[in-house]
């Protein structure tokens, strides 16, 4: 039995939540791989980003979504809107911004002490609801995937753009 493990490097824009079409990475992963038949995992290491698997859609909306994205937003807000005050979810809580307060790059975190840049609650029930990862079937060496079916990585926060990181790892011989 063989590994193969690589990350794609995706970067997110933080002002809605952020797709990005990792199917044919994905697919160059697995042919990389030289495993025939398996199982390919993609997997977010991130606590408010998503793996989803949906149908490809050609229609986009002005911000770039496709059309069943930004449904899956609309669904997802009307259930968990967006954190935009400090009394609407429980999280972050005063133990928790006094942790990152300690931290030695707390710049990063809570840019001149504001404490609005973690209202990000939101994201982390979204991509609870989604998950972190998918789990894909290697059929002799290519991703067993209809014709319509794509990967997605989604980054749901929307405080900031951020560098992000999608690992896969395919399993088999």
């Amino acid at each position: 039995m063989a590994v193969y493990k690589e990350t794609i490097n995706v970067q997110s824009h933080g002002k809605t939540p952020t797709y990005i079409n990792v199917t044919e990475d994905v697919r160059r992963i697995i042919e990389e791989s030289g495993i025939q038949n398996g199982l390919c995992a993609v997997i977010s290491p991130h606590t408010t980003c998503s793996v989803f698997f949906e149908e490809f859609v050609h229609d986009y909306n002005e911000n770039g979504d496709e059309f069943l994205q930004e449904d899956l937003n609309n669904a997802l807000s009307a259930i968990i809107p967006d954190h935009v005050s400090a009394d609407q979810y429980n999280y972050p809580g005063e133990k928790h911004y006094e942790e990152v307060e300690t931290w030695p790059d707390v710049d990063f975190w809570l840019p001149g002490g504001d404490r609005t840049a973690l209202f990000n609650g939101d994201a982390h029930l979204r991509s609870t609801i989604l998950g972190s990862s998918e789990t894909f079937e290697v059929d002799e060496g290519k991703l067993g995937v209809g014709v319509t079916g794509y990967i997605y990585f989604v980054d749901f926060d929307r405080t900031r753009p951020r560098e992000r990181k999608c690992k896969v790892v395919v399993i088999g011989e």
